[in-house]
């Protein structure tokens, strides 16, 4: 039998979780036998490229239909397609950015004509950011002017599981084995075997992570890490109230102390809703009373988030602590990479979550492109993994960054300073003026979001191609 002997020429320490790993791309094989050197022969060169995608999630399946249409031999392996992970039919809906929406055009134009029929446009209306006490206005968003300028698709919201019917249909059950979560994976030199919960194995030439923020794939690459509490808690609801001010608002953030507080047209006369609370986390995901706690939380509110609040069903809102994890210097080692969530998962406070994933996806395709081109699926394919992860490590890193500084600013809103006297009849007389630093804080908001906005669009160098 065959022996194989495997030399690694590393930047790094070797990782030692799991099985056989590859650190870094440079490697050299060598197959002792009774005939020597065993060299692979023209035809296994010439073959489709093998992807293995484990999960079956928006960034899963975008990128499961990218390599479809690139004619690559692809299986999507879903552990429950039944279900959007997070909070299964009641998540609510996902924020698309006019950037993501450019990148699925380039996909499949089917595919994105149907989402964007599905969706809700909320990029042509007034959005932003508002007091929660008085419901006025700190700060607008202009995501319209932007995309006119660039000629792209205008930000939407669309419904998760809408979403995801389109892409798994677009993918096509022959691709996606549902039921089958991907718990390990070995690397051989020239595959990668990925092994399920049943016990069947399957090998291809790469492995793309796309299994969340509680990714398995990640966990065996780099060992397993607790995720990291935001601090906050999120109630999330979806009624079917509208409220009068419909056709001129897309969505407002409204800002409170150690509280906010999100509402959005998501259409078909429904709003989405969603309340964060600085609390601890709980091991409870099903709590009673939860109407009556937010009711308590946000009573002195604006009119606005109150109605909202109280037109939504006790069994139509849930409760979900958020967590993210700590951005990492790479996504991969030798044939496997991840994507989305699993590489770098963020709090939703930018909605940018999806439409990184969605990215991700498209900078892999360009890269594996210019792999299967020639056909050989050696050290390119390691190659390319690393060159993919290079280009989308810094985007995603100021965005990573932006999210978690966002939820820190956007709970320290005081608007006012409030004095307090004490006269002799010792009733207690407060007055309110309001903090100056509000008005920088607007000013500055005014002039450094709209070129935000823009870098979110068209901020990578394959998205100004695709605008241009």
């Amino acid at each position: 039998m065959a022996s194989v002997q495997i030399l690694c020429a590393c930047n790094g320490q070797f990782q030692p979780q799991g099985t056989i790993r590859y650190p870094f791309e440079r490697y050299s094989v060598r197959v002792a036998c009774g005939d020597g050197i065993v060299l692979p022969n023209s035809e296994e060169e010439k073959r489709k490229l093998r992807v293995l995608v484990a999960g079956g999630g928006i960034g899963g399946l975008v990128f499961a239909l990218a390599a479809k249409h690139r004619g690559y031999e692809v299986k999507v392996f879903e552990k429950d397609l039944s279900a959007v992970r997070g909070e299964g039919r009641h998540r609510g809906p996902i924020q698309l950015l006019s950037s993501a929406l450019a990148v699925l055009e380039a996909i499949d134009e089917s595919v994105a004509r149907q989402i964007m029929e599905a969706g809700c446009v909320t990029g042509n209306r007034t959005n932003g950011l508002a007091d929660g006490l008085s419901g006025e206005w700190f700060s607008v968003f202009d995501f319209l002017t932007p995309a006119l300028r660039k000629k792209l698709p205008v930000t939407l919201i669309v419904c998760r599981m809408t979403l995801q019917d389109i892409l798994v249909n677009a993918v096509g059950s022959n691709i996606i084995t549902n039921k089958s979560k991907v718990v390990d994976f070995i690397q051989e030199p020239n595959k990668v075997r990925v092994v399920l919960e049943n016990g069947e194995q399957h090998d291809g030439d790469l492995l793309v992570g796309a299994d969340g923020i509680w990714s398995e794939v990640r966990s065996k690459l780099f060992g397993r890490q607790e995720a990291n509490y935001s601090g906050f808690t999120c109630y999330s609801g979806l009624t079917n109230y509208v409220p009068p001010y419909i056709d001129t608002i897309g969505y407002r953030v409204f800002l409170g102390l150690n509280q906010y507080f999100v509402a959005t047209d998501v259409g078909h006369g429904h709003m989405q809703w969603y309340a964060f609370h600085r609390e601890p986390p709980s091991n409870d995901p099903f709590p009673e009373d939860k109407k009556k706690r937010l009711l308590d939380l946000f009573g002195n509110w604006c009119n606005e988030v109150i109605a909202l609040i109280s037109e939504t069903p006790e069994h139509m809102i849930l409760r979900r602590d958020i967590y993210d994890r700590d951005m990492i210097n790479t996504w991969g080692i030798g044939r496997v990479t991840l994507l989305g969530d699993a590489a770098h998962p963020m709090q939703p406070n930018l909605g940018q979550g999806g439409c990184m994933a969605i990215e991700d996806c498209y900078q892999l395709i360009l890269e594996l492109d210019n792999v299967a081109k020639d056909g050989s699926y050696g050290p390119e394919v390691i190659s390319a993994l690393r060159r993919y992860e290079k280009k989308r490590i810094p985007r995603v890193r100021v965005l990573h960054a932006a999210s978690r500084m966002a939820s820190k600013m956007l709970v320290n809103y005081q608007p006012y300073i409030e004095f307090k006297f004490w006269p002799l009849s010792q009733n207690e007389t407060n007055m309110q003026i309001k903090h100056p630093g509000i008005h920088v804080a607007q000013a500055l908001f005014k002039f450094v979001f709209p070129q935000f906005v823009d870098w979110m669009i068209a901020g990578h160098g394959y998205l100004s191609l695709l605008f241009s």
